[in-house]
């Protein structure tokens, strides 16, 4: 397998990306800084906005990011290309009260944030990041850097643990991050701390645990890239690039929407399932001096491109495949099938799909989930529900999906850009 000298560079981009990302906030504020340093507009969802024909702009929502860009000549129906991908990932939360710890040990209390693969947050040097409100009305980001860790019981004491391990959600999975008495030392301290800010200044917290390793490329011709968050910062890391370099002379609206909550299910204000890309585009259509009829012949006409991770095969569980469609790591992004409408995926939706990789030049596959293993969803049909926009769910093949370190191919994580790239060109 051949990767190019421009898919390492990718992927190099994108293990920085997901370092400035370690919570949701974090990657939404690192797409408004790249956009804007790319001649983006930052607007707040407060203030009048300017006229849009010829503008190009980006408004964040709490965890999430919307950013697009208008021809010259839009009109009031002129359609969209939406590109969604979500900005959470399964892990752990801080709770109210966060310093604990027992015998000598400080610990910190977590609540499981999704779906996480468990085991394999354990023996890794871990992070703790989000926002902090503060008293005077500000809210800014904190990130510790390595802090925390969760360290498994040595198998001198568990003589089983080889065989079945698992782990108390309560009991085992609050990681240790110093040596002290709980009464006397402050958590939340630390992580105002990291912010430059006074812990007693802290009226409100969102703070997630994260990896802390970069991500690296490694394997036989550095065919593999390994990261916390892939799912889903490479999708939203794709669509960046493709968003900042897309032609200001295109026929229709280049979207980017990115949402928190995927992994609860998307409903917030600032989930898939929210109002939020409704929100902008409303005020998007508005700009353009569109009527209600005219926004939804604009929306009758416009694509959405939902972009999450799939499943590779894996050569250890074959069997948890279906047995004739089985996309593997390295050859091409997906495109993401499902019967029961877990994605929104439909005839005309792979046609559009099947042309937007052949004017990327870039091969893709097909995903479908084997009949006894259920399918999961993302944010796709949720969108297509809300707006009535036709909508595309793809994505790329990865392995270890919801581990706190997850596995993609060098190629596949370039390939998809170009394909967004393509489709905002269409």
């Amino acid at each position: 397998m051949v990767v190019t000298a421009a898919a390492l560079s990718h992927a190099e981009d994108l293990a920085d990306f997901v370092a400035a990302s370690p919570s949701s906030y974090h990657a939404a504020a690192e797409v408004a800084r790249r956009l804007e340093d790319a001649g983006f507009m930052r607007l707040d969802e407060q203030d009048e906005w300017p006229a849009q024909p010829g503008g190009r702009f980006v408004v964040v929502r709490d965890g999430a990011v919307i950013a697009w860009a208008v021809p010259k000549d839009a009109a009031p129906t002129t359609p969209a290309q939406i590109f969604g991908a979500h900005t959470d990932s399964p892990g752990f939360k801080l709770k109210p009260q966060p310093t604990t710890g027992s015998r000598g040990w400080l610990q910190a209390g977590v609540e499981i944030y999704g779906g996480p693969l468990l085991n394999s947050w354990l023996d890794r040097e871990l992070r703790l990041a989000g926002r902090l409100a503060l008293a005077d009305g500000r809210v800014v980001l904190a990130d510790t850097g390595a802090l925390l860790r969760l360290p498994q019981l040595a198998v001198h004491l568990d003589r089983e643990a080889n065989k079945a391990l698992t782990l108390d959600k309560q009991q085992q999975t609050q990681p240790v991050w110093g040596l002290g008495d709980p009464l006397e030392e402050d958590l939340l301290g630390e992580l105002a701390s990291s912010a430059g800010v006074n812990a007693a200044d802290v009226r409100g917290f969102d703070a997630v645990v994260a990896d802390s390793a970069r991500g690296a490329v490694f394997g036989k011709d550095d065919a593999f890239f390994a990261s916390g968050r892939l799912d889903d910062l490479a999708s939203v890391h794709a669509g960046v690039v493709a968003l900042a370099g897309a032609s200001k002379g295109s026929d229709h609206i280049a979207v980017l929407a990115a949402f928190d909550h995927e992994e609860l299910g998307s409903a917030s204000r600032s989930g898939a399932a929210g109002p939020f890309l409704e929100d902008i585009l409303s005020r998007v259509y508005a700009g353009l001096g569109a009527d209600a009829t005219e926004q939804r012949r604009a929306f009758a006409a416009s694509w959405h491109l939902s972009s999450d991770v799939g499943h590779s095969v894996h050569p250890n569980y074959v069997f948890k495949h279906d047995p004739v469609v089985q996309p593997l790591l390295g050859s091409g992004p997906i495109l993401k099938i499902n019967a029961n409408q877990r994605y929104a995926t439909d005839a005309v939706g792979s046609a559009a799909w099947t042309h937007w990789c052949a004017t990327a030049g870039v091969a893709s596959q097909e995903f479908v989930s084997n009949n006894t293993v259920p399918c999961g969803s993302t944010i796709g049909p949720i969108t297509a529900t809300r707006l009535g926009i036709r909508t595309v769910d793809v994505g790329i093949p990865i392995l270890s999906m919801h581990s706190a370190r997850e596995l993609a191919g060098v190629s596949d994580l370039y390939d998809l850009t170009r394909v967004a790239e393509a489709f905002f060109s269409a």
